[in-house]
Parts: C-alpha cells; structure tokens; sequence
C-alpha cells in the first residue's frame, strides 16, 4: 500500500476505489472502457509528477483515501450542537416523512418532490446564488452537473439519476465565479466536497450549503446500453432516459425503464421484466459501493431519501423521508409546514433506517464481511470494522454473489458491446438474476434448496 503522503489518483483508481466524484480533476474526467467516470490520463499524470502540488493534498480529499477525515468527524465538525446522534443517520436536528404541498415540486420529482423545494427555496430567500445538480444533457454523457440560478432551472434536474456523473467542472465554475451555491449529491460526494472545503478557502466560502441523497449504489453508464439492448434499440438511438416512469396509478416502487428516441418515439419496460431489474442484485455497481458505510449523506445539510415503508411505498405520488442536520434549514422547513406548503410528519430514527433497511444491511453487516476478503492495493478505513464470523451462510452467499455479479456485468456488457452480440450479456445477467432471487427471495425449487444453507429462515 502506498504511503499517505504518496497516495495519488492512480492509486485509488487501481485499488477499484475511484467513485468518479471528480475532486481531484485537476484537468478533468473521462470515460473507463466499462462506462464510469474516471480521472483522465492528464490529471493522473499532474498528481504522479507533482502529488497535487497545485491543489489540496489528494490523500486528504479523497472520500475513499485511508487517511481521509470520516463522516463522524466531519458532521461533528459542522454539525457540533446537533441535538440527536444515531449509529445509523448521524446526527441530527430532524426526521420527517412526507412530501411537498407545493405545486409543481411533487408533481416533477420522482418522489416527494423535497430535494427540489428545499434548493428552490434556498435560492428564492437569496439564501444562495446557485444549486449545482443534475440535469439531462445531450451527446455521450446522458447527465451531467449544472449550476442552476432560477427555480425553473431547478426544476429540469428533478427526478432520479442512475448514472455516472461528475463533479469537476462546476467545482472549477465555483472557484472561478464568486457567490453562494449549494451542492446537490450521493453521499460519496457530499464527503468528497466536505473534505474539500477544509482544505480549500475558495470552495469552503462558497459552497454553503450541501443536500444529500440516500443512496444504495451507482450504475454505470452500461446500464442504458442494457435498457436499449431489452427493449429493441440501438444505443446510438436513445436521446433521453427515465429510470422511474411516475405513475399516481401505480405504486412508488414499480419502477419503469424509459427510452425516448431519436426520432421522437419512445419504448418502456417494468424493471421486474429486465434481465438486471432487480436492484439488490448489483448489477453495473461501481466498484467502491463495496467500501461504503453512509447510507444517508451524514455530511450534508438536509438528507432525502424515498419512505419504502407502508403505506407510502404503495403511493405513487411519491413520498420522501428527511432528515435535517442544519438548524437553519430546520427553521425554514418548520415554517413551511405551518404555513401549509409542506405536508410533513415528523418521526424516529427507526423509522426513518427501516425505509432503507436493505441498504443498511449491506453496508453494515455486509461491509463489514466483505473487509475480510476484499483485498485492494489501498485498503479503505470504514467505521465498519472487518468480521467474517456471526453471519449465516446464506446471508454470506448472497454478499459473495452480489460482488460477483457487480463486477462480471461490467465484463459481461463490455464484452457484449464489442462483439455486437448483446445477447451474451441478457442471457448471462437473467442467468444470475434467477440464482440471486432464489438466494436471496427463496424463490422456487432452487431457492428452497438454497435456503437449507440457513437450517432457519435468515
């Protein structure tokens, strides 16, 4: 393992490590050949021959480096007074569930329609001058992080966004153009930035404010060529792409998969008919999700996430779960709700972990078993600590199979995309998706079988 002082990008990258956030592109992002954000081969060749001279000392930047600051340490550091603390949220002024009043917040978001009011009303308070988000955008990158000004341009980044971004350029737009921005982001991101402004005056001034999404793991961008390869196009054809068709007929949870073409038209499947529908599976999982331990953002401002919980998972309107660390932010939403404009309820911390409990499993308990065998030229240091015994068999399978199938569909796909023959990849991946549901659901025949490996339902 490289010494921390000597800990460059291309370590971090080698190590599978590299999120893509974009904290360290010195000289940009790029591409890897399995449709993730790298650092391109400029800004790793400016951190070898000058270990980030110019810039913050990568180690103590990088939300995967080993020597980095933890998210412990930096919501204490920001959130000192906070009057709740919880092994699984972090600390916290707040919880809530519910939604936006509000029109059209609701209406255009994928869920609650939260996130976008509370930027949209930050922005109109003058409290900041700029929301860097994610928006659609045109060419090779599907999405991309822009710095909004009005709450119409709020508004075009609402909805989930499944698919590799970065943050490079609209952290150069910071440092070169005075104001006060918040930053909308997956917890991986939101700690990247933290760790940034520490070490950056420009960027501490200036970013104010950070909005956090619970998050379970990022795709790559391969998981587009496989909704085009399923529903009967060529990628080349698909102009735009929904992860979540919303649906106030259907329940929140029943996603849809939505291509807009081209020529106008569109095609459309349920994710439970996809060949890598289900999302617990891993497939197109980056690499560092592995060594995740934040659920919930514990860095940022304000944290929303979907209530998967009854009755709201049910409602497709959609419903949100908040939990707000900014006593600033807690007043605004406080009023809010007395004036009508949000229909919020408050609640526990319990409640608020068991709408994500599947994701707090895997980056608890699963991290947890996974440090022990996981082995990586830099070994990530997460407040999980390594444990191989006291987990059932079945629960270790399914782990091991998640990690297998993260890593093989990226393999799979490319190997698919170069030969032309997508079929490789949709038989391999209905293949794994039907031993994973056994595994995992104990569903039919197989999954009978496989749930002896417990002696007890787990």
């Amino acid at each position: 393992m490289p010494s921390p002082d000597a800990l460059t990008p291309s370590d971090i990258v080698a190590s599978g490590l590299c999120i893509g956030c974009g904290g360290c592109a010195t000289r940009g992002m790029e591409w890897d050949r399995y449709g993730q954000r790298k650092p391109s081969n400029a800004t790793l060749t400016d951190h070898a021959t000058a270990h980030g001279a110019a810039h913050p000392a990568f180690a103590a930047t990088c939300p995967f480096s080993p020597i980095a600051r933890n998210e412990d340490q930096l919501a204490l550091a920001r959130f000192p007074a906070a009057p709740h603390q919880d092994h699984r949220l972090g600390r916290y002024e707040a919880n809530y569930v519910g939604h936006a009043n509000q029109r059209p917040f609701r209406e255009r978001g994928s869920s609650g329609g939260m996130v976008s009011w509370v930027a949209a009303d930050l922005l109109a308070a003058g409290v900041i001058d700029g929301v860097a988000h994610v928006i659609p955008s045109a060419g090779d990158r599907l999405f991309h992080y822009r710095i909004s000004r009005t709450p119409d341009q709020i508004l075009e980044g609402a909805r989930s966004r499944y698919y590799p971004v970065d943050l490079a350029e609209v952290l150069a737009e910071i440092r070169a153009t005075p104001g006060r921005y918040a930053i909308v982001g997956v917890p991986c991101f939101i700690k990247a930035v933290s760790l940034l402004r520490e070490q950056d005056p420009v960027l501490n001034e200036r970013i104010t404010h950070l909005l956090g999404l619970f998050c379970g793991h990022m795709k790559s961008a391969q998981f587009v060529d496989s909704f085009a390869w399923q529903l009967g196009v060529e990628r080349e054809e698909v102009r735009a792409v929904e992860y979540r068709r919303k649906d106030p007929d259907r329940p929140a949870n029943w996603y849809t998969a939505h291509l807009t073409l081209n020529d106008g038209t569109a095609r459309w499947q349920d994710w439970f008919h996809l060949a890598d529908g289900d999302w617990g599976a891993g497939f197109f999982q980056n690499s560092a999700c592995d060594a995740c331990d934040d659920v919930v953002a514990e860095c940022a401002d304000v944290s929303f996430g979907d209530a998967w919980v009854e009755p709201y998972s049910s409602d497709g309107r959609g419903t949100n779960v908040v939990i707000v660390r900014s006593p600033e932010i807690a007043g605004r939403i406080a009023s809010a709700i007395t004036d009508g404009r949000l229909d919020l309820t408050a609640v526990d911390a319990d409640f608020i972990a068991d709408t994500q409990a599947a994701g707090f499993r895997q980056r608890r308990e699963g991290l947890a078993y996974r440090l022990t065998w996981q082995k990586r030229r830099v070994t990530a240091v997460k407040r999980v600590a390594p444990r191989a015994g006291g987990h059932p068999p079945r629960r270790r399978a399914i782990y091991r199979l998640r990690a297998a199938i993260a890593r093989w569909s990226h393999r799979t796909a490319y190997l698919a995309k170069r030969l032309n023959q997508p079929w490789l990849y949709t038989r391999w991946a209905a293949a794994s998706l039907y031993v994973y549901q056994a595994l995992a659901y104990k569903r039919g025949r197989l999954g009978r079988l496989l749930a002896r490996l417990d002696g007890v339902e787990g």
